[in-house]
């Protein structure tokens, strides 16, 4: 274990022994019920896809400003500097970031609307690794999912057809060093809690990340090079009605050398005409929410931040 969150691995899921593969699910909803947060270690990531994919990210944003913005798309390719800010505040993000999505194939057509993504100039390579990273943290995440599964009372696949052609979206993040005229209280990510069903972040190149416990202390998140840090969004805690919880998070400024923080986190959502409603086996835990679709949560969502 890495600080207070666990460290799963997720080999142990992957593999042939059944009591390594139930210890696994057990402790997987163990953690993310009490964190909303688990580290993944013996993923199915290269790490040298992982080492090229931020090489790559980190050539990306040395990039003048004037060519980033050519990349500008419709919730694909390039966010600029200040673009976000987090639900119920003005005071933008110090951040800028690439989004990449999943590619709008004639079978994701059939069931997704999905925007074409853009691509940067002058980068070799760059759209392979990303490919690549996009599918490989796809997959973790659908691994997950199942694995989560039967402790919801689901059948193992139930996650796999409302996910499997989903409006995932890869983000490459850039958190340049803090400027001096940046506004009173801006922060690089302030707190929030993610929109989507979990999210996968390569560990990052900087510290800064944070979790939010249920005594009110913020508590540092961090792991080595290589690993993998999963935490539940909003839609997953409306599915399970709050037995797995949202965990607030922030990445906050340096303490230290005023230096820049990559970031690469994988955003897993379901396809936008699935029902929020809580599951049968979570609707005591609560009241429910009100029923909401994904596409209708999610839209709403980017209004609230400033991305629609």
């Amino acid at each position: 274990m890495t600080g207070i969150v666990p460290e799963l691995r997720l080999s142990d899921f992957t593999g042939s022994d059944p009591a390594a593969r139930a210890r696994f699910q057990d402790d997987l909803f163990a953690s993310l019920r009490r964190w909303g947060f688990v580290i993944l270690t013996d993923h199915n990531v290269p790490t040298d896809l992982l080492d090229r994919a931020y090489q790559l990210s980190a050539d990306l944003f040395q990039q003048p400003e004037a060519v980033k913005l050519r990349g500008v798309g419709n919730l694909r390719g390039y966010a600029p500097f200040g673009k976000e800010h987090a639900r119920g505040s003005q005071t933008p993000d110090l951040k800028e970031f690439w989004q990449i999505g999943r590619e709008p194939t004639r079978e994701a057509l059939a069931v997704e609307p999905l925007p074409e993504n853009v691509w940067p100039q002058g980068l070799p390579g760059f759209r392979e690794t990303f490919s690549a990273l996009y599918a490989g943290l796809d997959e973790t995440g659908r691994l997950l999912l199942s694995a989560l599964a039967p402790s919801l009372d689901l059948a193992g696949d139930w996650f796999e057809s409302r996910v499997r052609y989903g409006p995932s979206v890869l983000r490459l993040l850039h958190y340049p060093p803090v400027p001096a005229d940046a506004p009173a209280g801006a922060v690089r990510s302030a707190a929030h809690e993610d929109i989507n069903l979990l999210t996968i972040l390569v560990a990052a190149r900087g510290a800064g990340l944070q979790l939010l416990d249920r005594d009110g202390s913020w508590v540092a998140v961090e792991t080595e090079p290589g690993k993998l840090i999963v935490d539940s969004g909003d839609m997953l805690a409306r599915l399970t009605n709050g037995v797995i919880p949202a965990t607030t998070h922030r990445v906050v400024n340096p303490d230290g050398p005023n230096v820049s923080r990559y970031s690469m986190p994988f955003f897993l959502h379901p396809h936008s005409d699935l029902s929020l409603a809580a599951l049968p086996s979570c609707r005591q835990a609560r009241t429910p929410e009100p029923e909401i679709t994904a596409g209708a949560f999610l839209a709403q969502r980017l209004r609230e931040i400033g991305l629609a």
